[in-house]
């Protein structure tokens, strides 16, 4: 198979999921920066630093792995809601979760109107037609409420509970379907220029 070293834009009702960009810095560093979208993930906000480093492993993980994440583009005002992917994120775990983990983060503006849902669906329909046979995992804090629905409606089923990084977490895992592929395109500099996250 000929490995994807870009990501593919999607397209849902409401959103664009396209590839990562250095205009994503800035949105992105805001985004990890802000204390309730960092509250259960991790309880830290990140500096632009380590947002520059986790820029990099997305645009990596798409080179090397032909899968990873996508920025999340509100369609209407082009502003960055967030991020969403599969993504091999090689934790200090036992057992492993295995190389497919699913994950979402969105601004905190963007919390409540379903776009993880919305965009990790047509995350899965692309994987499940990329990856036929490929189980995903995904680890969740306990306490993360939110979270725990979104995997519930993705068809994530609870595999156990553990300990990362000091904090208790659900393992979930969900079997690959086959749905229909969800719009995918390649996208042109003009097209590009209008899904740059507002500012």
């Amino acid at each position: 198979m000929t490995t994807i070293s870009q990501a593919p834009v999607l397209e849902t009702t409401r959103l664009v999921l396209r590839g990562s960009t250095l205009d994503d810095l800035e949105p992105c560093a805001a985004m990890w920066g802000d204390p309730e979208v960092v509250r259960f993930v991790g309880g830290q906000v990140s500096t632009r630093e380590q947002a520059w480093a986790r820029l990099l492993r997305y645009v990596g993980h798409w080179n090397l792995l032909g899968y990873g994440f996508w920025a999340v583009i509100d369609r209407d005002t082009g502003r960055y809601a967030g991020e969403v992917g599969v993504a091999r994120f090689e934790r200090d775990l036992v057992p492993s979760l295995g190389n497919f983990e699913a994950g979402w983060v969105f601004a905190a503006w963007a919390h409540g109107r379903g776009y993880a849902t919305e965009a990790m669906q047509a995350v899965l329909a692309w994987t499940d037609a990329t990856f036929p046979d490929q189980a995903t995992a995904c680890l969740i804090d306990l306490g993360n409420a939110g979270s725990h629905r979104v995997a519930a409606k993705l068809g994530f089923r609870e595999l156990d509970r553990r300990a990362y990084h000091d904090e208790a977490c659900v393992v979930y895992e969900r079997q690959p379907s086959s749905p229909s592929q969800p719009s995918s395109r390649s996208i042109d500099s003009a097209s590009a220029s209008k899904l740059s996250p507002a500012s």
